[in-house]
């Protein structure tokens, strides 16, 4: 995969700030090495949110964390192509990417209290992520910088915030300052990991609409890392679900929403609670488990828990082949041998009706199923 640039050598504007091209990530164990991420593919544009979903162990926050050179030891990249703002991750040095993080790319973690010192006041902790990568920044300019990022994020009483320790702050207000950290640098790429997981539903809300708005000011791309399916057509503009270890579909969030591919995708859509003023007397749920890494099945790994394929008869095909990640429609990619066989359009459409009717997610007008991008 070449890097796009112009006649005059530059990066061109719309080339991605994110490239990763067949990622594979293994964890070293007594019994050998273990893969748990493998042929995953995709890329986030300038100025773009991209979702990534996927059930607690599909390998979403391993992909993310790659992308940083952060998986944790005994784990280790063994394959692929990590491309950030035209730079190849794995060719850098030890330093090459302590500089790339937090300048071309920074974290936001999902634990604001886990993520900040408590010890330390936080308007001092985004002060020194200044300088860590700008030494020539005197100590007044970095505080002078930190107290725009708080306004930007909206903190209330910028200046007391600065001398505030975390423990005196909601948990809003720890988000957002993370937030304030990550944009310290003017970053082309922001990953977003579980961002909203530990507020309450107002203040997830509001961390949401300043996603946006870091998007909308900055031209920002964010990789949304989330099992929240609401958050995701509220603030993303394409999806990438994630099934044991590989990207099972891709696509534009209305033609996820509106019509889904892959029998995961439409199990986690159906599995949302209902919003209806009668709700059913047992949620939906995806049956089964997932396969545990290094017990994955030879064919698709989705099949002993695949509703179609029950209702297809349990084609051989599933349990002995492992269905490729393939274009079905323009930009909407799927992995499942059935995505385009009547059962499976029949059944996406199905669900498409069942979600709208009973309102199992709160769409906006722009993703509702059929509307526009």
């Amino acid at each position: 995969m070449h890097e796009r640039t112009s006649a005059t050598g530059s990066r061109e504007p719309d080339a991605p700030v994110l490239e990763v091209t067949d990622l594979a990530v293994e964890f070293m164990t007594r019994s050998g090495p273990i893969r748990v991420v493998e042929e995953v593919a995709f890329r986030v544009r300038p100025g773009e949110i991209v979702g990534l979903v996927g059930e607690s162990g599909s390998g979403k926050t391993v992909t993310m964390m790659s992308v940083l050179r952060l998986v944790p030891p005994p784990g280790r990249i063994t394959a692929g192509r990590i491309i950030v703002d035209g730079t190849d991750v794995r060719s850098l040095s030890r330093d090459g990417m302590r500089g790339l993080r937090g300048s071309a790319v920074a974290l936001i973690p999902p634990d604001a209290t886990a993520a900040l010192n408590p010890v330390v006041k936080v308007g001092d902790q985004v002060m020194e992520g200044v300088r860590s990568h700008r030494p020539q920044v005197s100590e007044a300019e970095a505080r002078t910088l930190a107290l725009e990022m708080f306004r930007r994020v909206g903190l209330p009483r910028p200046e007391q915030r600065l001398r505030r320790y975390p423990h005196e702050l909601s948990g809003g207000m720890q988000q957002r300052v993370l937030i304030a950290s990550a944009l310290q640098m003017a970053p082309r790429l922001i990953l977003a990991d579980e961002p909203t997981t530990a507020l309450d539903v107002t203040i997830q809300a509001q961390i949401l609409r300043l996603l946006l708005a870091v998007r909308d000011e900055f031209g920002t791309a964010i990789l949304f890392v989330t099992h929240d399916l609401a958050a995701v057509a509220e603030i993303c503009d394409r999806v990438l679900v994630m099934y044991s270890g590989r990207l099972v579909e891709s696509a534009p969030v209305a033609d996820l929403f509106g019509q889904p591919l892959h029998p995961y995708t439409r199990a986690l859509m159906a599995s949302i609670p209902p919003l209806s003023a009668d709700p059913p007397d047992r949620l939906q749920t995806v049956a089964g488990a997932p396969p545990e890494p290094g017990s994955w099945p030879e064919g698709c790994r989705f099949a002993p828990r695949c509703d179609l394929r029950t209702q297809l008869g349990g084609p051989d095909v599933c349990t002995t082949s492992q269905p490729p990640l393939v274009e079905v429609r323009p930009g909407h990619h799927a992995a499942c041998h059935f995505a385009t066989s009547e059962a499976g359009v029949r059944a996406a459409t199905d669900l498409a009706a069942t979600v709208e009717e009973a309102e199992a997610v709160v769409l906006p007008e722009s993703v509702q199923p059929g509307g526009a991008a």
